[in-house]
């Protein structure tokens, strides 16, 4: 397969269901014409912001059938295909090929809390057994498994990999990554807790994968834009500076808790949260729909915010 080069923003996006715990599919459309229109490049389904840790293997496999079905070539499809070890990975990355998968994003597989060099022999050993184009997730946090620039620009040098997405607090990763001038799009987690947006773009990174675009799409088009000169630069700092609210909000519970409960708020068809995990009410989501109307969000995009939830925050 031919390797894309992917700019801009690549939003992680959520998993819509229906009242009955089911996918919902007929959303997706809603949410991925939503996504096009606003200038989003990709989009990778099955992240942690899609509750992929949740979803059974047979949801999984339903979820790209169906989603590639909705591909118009506007943006990229990539899949998360982690597995719980490198067979059951490889056999993930084999169904997403054979079923339309522009790409699939990779973390360490969770919890078994592999070595980084363990760790590398899995990225490299998987990307051999497919051609799909591949990106990586670092994301210690998350897997409890770390990836050092030197074994990140080593795993760079398989034809496969196109995609890096940082998530740590480590500036100076992002930047040995950009200096080691892999033949990869740089791109970092939008958290403004690890702060990595804005040294990444400055040091020549290509994007940012990231939450937050599922409700300002066109704001994380904006702050995802590689640099080129002033303009680039003073439009990130205008929009970064007065997004700074909003993705404090979103990143206030773990993923997507806050998104997706606000994401309803604003009438996007989000549907509830898988238990164990539970939507925010009252007061707490309160504080989002205010945030949404100050920003003027609701406005831009026409959502539909419950005024009594407003006035209490």
């Amino acid at each position: 397969m031919s390797r894309p080069r992917i700019e801009g923003s690549f939003v992680a996006l959520i998993t819509p269901f229906n009242a009955d715990g089911s996918i919902d599919f007929g959303a997706f459309r809603t949410l991925l014409d939503f996504q096009q229109r606003h200038g989003t490049r990709a989009i990778l389904f099955m992240g942690s912001t899609g509750e992929a840790s949740m979803l059974s293997p047979e949801e999984k496999k339903a979820l790209i059938v169906e989603t590639t079905k909705m591909k118009t070539g506007a943006m990229a499809f990539f899949y998360g295909c982690t597995g719980n070890n490198t067979d059951s990975t490889i056999a993930n990355l084999r169904f997403a090929r054979d079923n339309g998968a522009d790409g699939a994003i990779l973390a360490a597989p969770s919890y078994v809390c592999a070595s980084e060099s363990d760790a590398e022999a899995f990225f490299l050993e998987v990307a051999d057994a497919t051609d799909l184009p591949l990106g990586i997730y670092n994301n210690p946090p998350r897997v409890k498994t770390d990836l050092h620039w030197d074994n990140l620009l080593r795993i760079f040098r398989h034809p496969n990999y196109v995609v890096h997405k940082e998530s740590t607090t480590r500036v100076g990763q992002v930047a040995q990554v950009i200096a080691g001038r892999p033949d990869v799009s740089i791109m970092c987690c939008d958290s403004p807790n690890l702060g990595l947006v804005l040294p990444t773009m400055s040091l020549g990174g290509h994007g940012t994968a990231n939450m937050t675009g599922n409700l300002a799409p066109a704001e994380l088009a904006t702050i995802s834009k590689p640099w080129q000169g002033y303009t680039e630069a003073v439009e990130f700092r205008e929009t970064y500076l007065r997004l700074l609210p909003l993705w404090h909000y979103v990143y206030s519970y773990i993923n997507p808790v806050a998104l997706k409960s606000l994401m309803n708020a604003c009438g996007l068809p989000a549907g509830r949260l898988r238990r164990p995990l539970r939507n925010l009410e009252g007061e707490a989501l309160a504080k989002g729909v205010e945030i949404v109307r100050r920003l003027g969000l609701d406005r831009q995009y026409g959502y539909r915010l419950p005024p009594g939830l407003a006035a209490a925050a």
